[in-house]
């Protein structure tokens, strides 16, 4: 282990602490706004560069340069695609949560269904988070850490051991982060990180391309489109991971969902001072998603091109970071893999705290808490779930790799449900709570005797855009048959200034007219 890669690494982790600390060190965090939603006070670039850091870890890293090395340019799916499904979220589902004054998603559903339906979707939330959610992030994490340290040889121990004590290592300083500094530490120091990330990403295809063109990127981009050109192709067949059509099924909704409905995500975004705030930091994340490609699949390409199609494929990623990144910047870049990691850990935890402290202590064991002791009961509820994702996460090391496809499929029994209730609620006014019980009910006893006992032969995606139509449309006959006794209507309990950013139709469009032109662009048809 390098001297000065250690110092380096400590050196950048502990000046993002540090600043972190100074900046909120005088938060209020006795209060569910202060502690929860880090006062309402988060502006547009602390919105954008969180909700970027929460959204990227090493399963990303990893996983989709792995796919980029296995497949084509088509798995950028799950990052461009994210454009559209922001821009949805800034046009339409914040500047209703903002009015509803929700600090959780499942609020709504209480109030436009009933407190049963909130109950359901809380747990099928913590479902997500607890079981397939933290620990995966804690294990790729420290897998990524171990390969780039080699701490079993660093502290002589076996590679099991060296997994568990790096995964115990994250997830002490992550929950430091999530439990004791309350949203508005994750928040900043997650935007200290996205700029290393930003910087440290985008330097791995910069020094890839420059090395396998022999001191020219340009040559090592020709070297690419000479040697396989079929991987550069943005539109994916029915065998790719991601084929073109889900675009338009099960992965607009995905995203909708993990963009629009995710807890871990939206409590950033609903954490704004105001609309206009939130909705300029909405936009720049659909612009940065635009660049995951770069840094999340490129690399992949890239290693493919350099050592060529025989090894593993999960290595491809790190070997290229070993092969070109010099000494002196790998510290610095396992310091910003590290900030990544915890990021998304924090969040997912800070959200699970938020679910059980709002959605399960206070109203099942303590209705008339005091804000103080329901903060005190979340940071004791937030150290047992960290806990037990430390504890949970090595026994994933047993089951088999390339599990980001994986993930994603276990994601489908919670995530296009809870979207398919939501957007139903907004969307009309007479629906009644039994109709979304039902929806509910059904989506995922279908979705999993189709992934777990019959195998229908179609892409999961597409399965679960048919299940989100026919639930819907469920949803609306019972409506029309059996509707509610009043109509819904949204009532105004906005705890900031609802004045709308006056570009954000015309910014949307652009990232939407982007998101298309990067499409065509490395499309059969385009010119690259």
């Amino acid at each position: 282990m390098n001297a000065l890669t250690v110092l380096s690494f400590l050196f950048f982790t502990g000046m993002v602490a540090l600043i972190s600390y100074l900046l909120t060190r005088k938060e209020n965090l006795d209060s569910q706004d202060g502690y929860f939603l880090g006062g309402r006070n988060l502006g547009a670039w602390v919105i954008a560069g969180s909700l970027m850091l929460t959204n990227l870890s090493t399963e990303q890293l990893i996983g989709l340069n792995q796919q980029g090395f296995t497949d084509t340019l088509a798995v950028m799916g799950w990052e461009v695609g994210s454009a559209i499904a922001l821009v949805i979220v800034a046009f339409f589902l914040l500047p209703r949560y903002l009015k509803g004054g929700l600090t959780t998603i499942p609020d709504f559903l209480e109030d436009r269904y009933d407190f049963g339906t909130k109950q359901i979707v809380t747990i099928l939330f913590l479902f997500g988070y607890v079981f397939n959610l933290l620990p995966p992030i804690l294990y790729s994490g420290a897998v990524a850490i171990n390969g780039m340290f080699d701490i079993p040889d660093a502290l002589g121990v076996s590679r099991t051991a060296g997994l568990w004590i790096t995964v115990f290592a994250i997830g002490i300083v992550g929950s430091i982060y999530a439990v004791f500094g309350g949203l508005k530490a994750v928040a900043v120091s997650d935007s200290i990180n996205g700029v290393g990330l930003l910087l440290g990403g985008l330097m791995i295809p910069v020094l890839g391309l420059y090395a396998l063109g022999d001191g020219s990127i340009g040559s090592g981009f020709n070297t690419i489109m000479e040697n396989s050109p079929e991987k550069l192709n943005s539109i994916g067949d029915s065998d790719s991971p991601v084929p073109f059509s889900t675009m338009f099924t099960g992965m607009l909704l995905v995203n909708l969902f993990y963009w629009g409905t995710a807890q871990h995500i939206m409590q950033r975004a609903i954490a704004a001072k105001n609309l206009k705030e939130g909705q300029k930091g909405v936009l720049i994340a659909a612009f940065l998603k635009l660049l995951g490609p770069v840094f999340l699949i490129l690399p992949g390409i890239i290693a493919y091109n350099m050592f060529g199609p025989d090894i593993e494929s999960a290595d491809a990623y790190p070997m290229l970071v070993g092969e070109v990144l010099p000494t002196p910047f790998v510290g610095f870049f396992a310091a910003v893999l590290f900030g990544a990691i915890l990021s998304s850990f924090n969040s997912a935890l800070n959200s699970s705290v938020t679910l059980i402290s709002l959605n399960i202590y206070k109203p099942y064991f303590k209705p008339s808490a005091p804000d103080r002791e329901i903060v005190r009961k979340g940071k004791y509820v937030g150290i047992i779930l960290a806990l037990f994702a430390m504890c949970l996460a090595p026994l994933i090391d047993k089951v088999p790799q390339g599990f980001f496809q994986y993930l994603q499929i276990v994601n489908g029994f919670y995530n296009v449900p809870i979207f398919t209730v939501l957007i139903v609620g907004y969307l009309t006014k007479r629906v009644p709570a039994i109709a979304a019980k039902i929806s509910l009910f059904l989506f995922i006893t279908v979705y999993a005797i189709t992934q777990l006992f019959w195998d229908t032969g179609v892409h999961f995606l597409h399965i679960l855009g048919i299940l989100f139509v026919v639930c819907t449309g469920l949803m609306v006959l019972i409506g029309k048959f059996w509707p509610r006794d009043t109509d819904f209507v949204l009532e105004e309990k906005a705890k900031v200034d609802m004045k709308p950013w006056k570009l954000v139709y015309p910014v949307g469009i652009a990232a939407t007219m982007a998101m298309i032109l990067i499409y065509v662009l490395f499309s059969p048809a385009g010119i690259l």
